[in-house]
């Protein structure tokens, strides 16, 4: 294989073990103008998605000789590189686990080929405006968290937070309306790229996996609060002991 996938739409790598899925998906995702290659085997599909070639990965659940959570666990010591999960069981525990471990997003089996183009397009969408420089002023700091878009890094206090592509485009959205209640449709439609479904619980996941990396504010007070029945609001300065004057300011 060429060390590039040459497609202007993408390079995409199937890892699953049934062949049929995979030619179905290689053929529809081919005709959309995406490069498709697929593998079948465990150790196969880490090696390759840790190469580099690839804008997207997308990953089976249930594989018969390493499961797809270690698979994408051993992906993300090496890799940042998209991966979107298949998973035919139902519980949401599965789907839970896999955001939790870094998945970008994931798709019950079985599923709409229209349903999967629309998740690829808006992963794909997400990685891309990711990979765009913007000066390094443009940034928001709301008391002792900054977040600079320029090198999509956050910082809180003294430590460099590791963040997934994900979910800093779900705290810069909050940060950008600090103060305000975001709705779970806005977030969805915003920061995943697709309408909202109200058994769609994925973005509350994302909100879980942030709030447990950003920690709370010094006085012990909730960052992100979530306003039940309608979505979250990121507090302002001065509702956990800071200065808004000095530490509020949106840049």
């Amino acid at each position: 294989m060429d060390r590039k996938l040459e497609s202007a739409a993408g390079r995409i790598l199937v890892i699953d073990d049934d062949a049929e899925l995979c030619r179905l998906v290689s053929r529809f995702l081919g005709a959309e103008g995406y490069s498709v290659q697929t593998v079948q085997a465990s150790g196969v599909g880490i090696e390759r998605a840790v190469s580099g070639d690839y804008d997207l990965v997308v990953l089976d659940v249930m594989l018969p000789e390493m499961d797809g959570f270690e698979v994408l666990r051993r992906i993300r010591t090496k890799s940042r590189t998209p991966v979107l999960m298949l998973t035919a069981r139902g519980d949401d525990l599965d789907r839970i686990l896999g955001l939790e471990m870094g998945a970008d997003d994931y798709l019950p089996k079985p599923f709409n080929t229209r349903e999967l183009s629309a998740r690829v397009r808006a992963i794909l969408r997400r990685a891309n405006t990711a990979s765009i420089i913007l000066p390094e002023a443009s940034s928001v700091r709301i008391g002792d968290l900054e977040l600079n878009v320029g090198s999509r890094t956050i910082r809180c206090g003294d430590e460099l937070l590791n963040l997934t592509t994900v979910e800093f485009d779900l705290l810069q959205r909050l940060l950008r309306s600090a103060g305000s209640v975001v709705g779970r449709e806005e977030l969805t439609k915003d920061v995943l790229g697709r309408e909202f479904s109200p058994f769609d619980r994925s973005i509350d996941t994302h909100v879980w996996n942030l709030r447990r990396k950003v920690g709370n504010a010094p006085d012990g007070s909730e960052r992100i609060k979530s306003i039940r029945g309608v979505g979250y609001l990121y507090a302002l300065p001065d509702r956990f002991g800071f200065d808004q004057s000095e530490s509020g300011e949106v840049e």
